[in-house]
């Protein structure tokens, strides 16, 4: 069971700060299943209007940082040819077991539960210590990336 470091998650991934919720990958299965880590730190943009005084993390950024970790076993498994990007394209089941606050750390269990190309269905549960904070199962898409016309040059 192989680790990933935020290096060669920033290489899989197209997001960055403030928004990519992926610290590192602890183990990893291709094709299987993933074991991935979120740090939640009081420096968290979010938590200046969520909610002042009380600090909570947004259920839908938990759902996303579960939607990353399910990105990175994706494309870290590999079947993907040329420049490619990964949609989200359901949710399924979520539940939220407690509120996240700062000082915890998120980790990710993601287990493949069908693969028919371009299409992953995949169970996520999120664990704060050994608690089930929040689960779901998620459904994404994954698509060449075309390039940005609006873009200048």
């Amino acid at each position: 069971m192989a680790s990933v470091e935020q290096a060669e998650i920033q290489a899989l991934l197209p997001h960055r700060y403030p928004f990519l919720l992926v610290d590192r990958v602890k183990e990893f299965e291709p094709h299987k299943r993933i074991v991935g880590i979120k740090n939640v730190t009081i420096n968290e943009p979010f938590f200046q209007g969520h909610f002042p005084g009380r600090p909570v993390m947004p259920g839908v950024l938990i759902i996303e940082a579960m939607a990353q970790v399910g990105g990175v076993l994706v494309f870290k498994s590999g079947g993907t040819v040329g420049k490619t990007i990964m949609y989200l394209t359901g949710i399924e089941e979520a539940k939220f077991r407690r509120p996240v606050v700062p000082g915890d750390q998120l980790r990710f269990e993601i287990e493949v539960l069908k693969k028919r190309p371009p299409f992953w269905k995949m169970q996520g549960k999120a664990y704060v210590d050994n608690e089930v904070v929040c689960e779901a199962v998620v459904t994404a898409m994954v698509m060449d990336e075309k390039p940005d016309t609006n873009k200048p040059v």
